[in-house]
């Protein structure tokens, strides 16, 4: 069976986020099921905004279940893992970094299938990238992280116009999708290494 480089990308953002899902809810101890409702709402979440936005329904999940069962597989693994404690802070941001990446290139190209302006793909690539994370903490009683002065969602924002630029001066696209979803991985590791922040407002 082949894949085309969206469904690698596709399949490597549900993982992802499905961790970063599990991991959250592991760290306030919610029981098994609750692992499961996190880890599924944070990898279907941001698509499926994008999709409801688009009109494209029934949404991704619902047309094919193989993303349900690879959210499940994926949140038992990671219960049965949840000895590795320690590791929790780390894990979880490593996995929440490179879902962003992913599902933020998933949610531009969705865009770009749509005929849409760039401007547009990009707002869906922000979309596909923070919501499943804003549903996720918003669940677990957590600002979300896109409302904080942390680099988020302007990740995502970059990212996009790198990948128009990147596009513009003719890479190929496969090509320029590696290297964006490279850069807001490493975006999002150096801001949290270096306490980058965006200015707050004095109120």
């Amino acid at each position: 069976m082949e894949f085309t480089t969206s469904q690698v990308i596709e399949i490597l953002g549900t993982i992802a986020f499905a961790i970063s899902g599990s991991f959250s809810a592991i760290q306030r101890r919610l029981d098994p099921f609750g692992v499961l409702i996190i880890a599924f709402v944070t990898s279907i979440g941001g698509g499926t905004v994008r999709d409801l936005l688009l009109g494209d329904t029934p949404v991704k999940w619902m047309r094919d279940v193989n993303y349900c069962l690879l959210i499940l597989v994926t949140s038992l693994l990671t219960i049965f893992l949840k000895r590795h404690r320690k590791r929790f802070t780390v894990t979880l941001f490593l996995f929440d970094s490179m879902g962003l990446g992913l599902f933020t290139i998933l949610g531009i190209q969705k865009g770009i299938a749509f005929g849409l302006s760039p401007g547009i793909c990009i707002a869906l690539g922000t979309i596909t990238g923070c919501f499943g994370g804003v549903i996720r903490d918003t669940l677990l009683n957590t600002i979300p992280l896109i409302f904080k002065k942390e680099i988020y969602a302007t990740a995502c924002i970059l990212g996009g116009i790198l990948y128009f630029t990147l596009l513009f001066f003719n890479l190929k696209a496969d090509i320029a999708k590696v290297l964006v979803i490279g850069f807001i991985f490493t975006l999002r590791v150096i801001v949290v290494r270096y306490k980058l922040t965006l200015p707050r407002f004095g109120y």
